[in-house]
């Protein structure tokens, strides 16, 4: 199966989290069809308010959500929202859980009251694994909100037959990053500024997928028949180091300055996993099509621009 924005002509597309990573590259793509887009972000965007229209909404509150879905009446939605933070602290307990999953619940709670052709819930790598025999638990408060996410997905496709999927998505890089902390941001702009970057050992092995692919994936999970309900992996299927990564990184640049391994501590409790990529396949028809080193090329060209 081909993305068709076609299949958008028309419709009204709602797409959370829309100052974030992932979502002006969704919003950019989908502007390419004739639909109307609506992006919403607890951020004010200077951005032009034609298409898409922007609106500043917390979506944590049951009542604004609800405003906000009555007055755009959306027939698909992108739920990309959240508070992408991977620490361990106790600080971000409430932040994630309002951000990841109260709106989770608030938004598939009025989508289901309004009605909506499709719902696409971003997932994450960071969600724990089912075991049988071990007790699961999430090794974050982003990994407990992100995996509660998914579970009351299912439970509302289940309950309410609340047409959503469910797009597990893995550790997601490419141009306009806004967080420069994550690690390939953090890394190229160090040795762009001959600085040495401070990491961990690096032995972590992770599925690293190019956003431009994640944006297919996405397009397809809303548009792709019989799969309400399901969950679909949006990563390569490979895993590598972030060791490796950051050599390849070195070496796109031809820097001379050294990363600093083991300058600090690796954090507990991390997911090793890769996407299940044959059910993304048979389930939506996707695909990732960007190698790692051609994303990472295209995203240190993109960083050498910014700086």
């Amino acid at each position: 199966m081909v993305a068709c924005l076609d299949r958008f002509s028309g419709k009204k597309i709602l797409i959370t989290g829309g100052t974030g990573f992932i979502g002006p590259h969704l919003a950019r793509a989908l502007g390419r069809s004739d639909a109307e887009i609506h992006v919403v972000s607890r951020k004010i965007s200077t951005t032009s308010p034609m298409n898409p229209r922007y609106w500043q909404s917390d979506l944590s509150e049951i009542a604004t959500t609800r405003t906000l879905l009555k007055s755009i009446r959306p027939d698909v939605i992108f739920h990309l929202a959240g508070y992408a933070v991977g620490s361990r602290s106790l600080e971000f307990v409430l932040p994630t859980f309002q951000s990841n999953l109260a709106t989770t619940v608030n938004l598939l709670t009025t989508a289901t009251d309004l009605g909506c052709s499709r719902i696409v819930v971003a997932g994450s790598l960071e969600e724990p694994s089912l075991n049988n025999n071990e007790e699961v638990i999430p090794s974050s408060p982003y990994a407990a909100g992100k995996w509660a996410s998914s579970a009351y997905s299912r439970m509302f496709h289940e309950l309410y037959k609340t047409p959503v999927v469910i797009a597990r998505i893995f550790m997601t890089y490419g141009p306009g990053e806004p967080n420069p902390n994550k690690i390939i941001p953090y890394v190229i702009t160090s040795l762009l500024r001959g600085t040495s970057p401070k990491l961990s050992s690096g032995k972590r092995e992770v599925d690293w997928i190019y956003v431009e692919d994640v944006v297919k994936g996405l397009i397809l999970a809303a548009q792709s028949p019989g799969v309400e309900g399901c969950t679909v992996d949006l990563g390569t299927g490979a895993l590598r180091s972030i060791q490796k990564v950051v050599e390849t990184v070195v070496d796109i640049i031809g820097s001379d300055v050294k990363p600093l391994f083991g300058a600090l501590p690796d954090r507990p409790m991390e997911q090793i996993r890769c996407a299940n990529t044959r059910v993304s396949r048979v389930k939506i028809g996707w695909k990732p099509e960007t190698s790692l080193e051609n994303g990472l090329r295209k995203t240190v060209a993109w960083h050498k621009e910014q700086l």
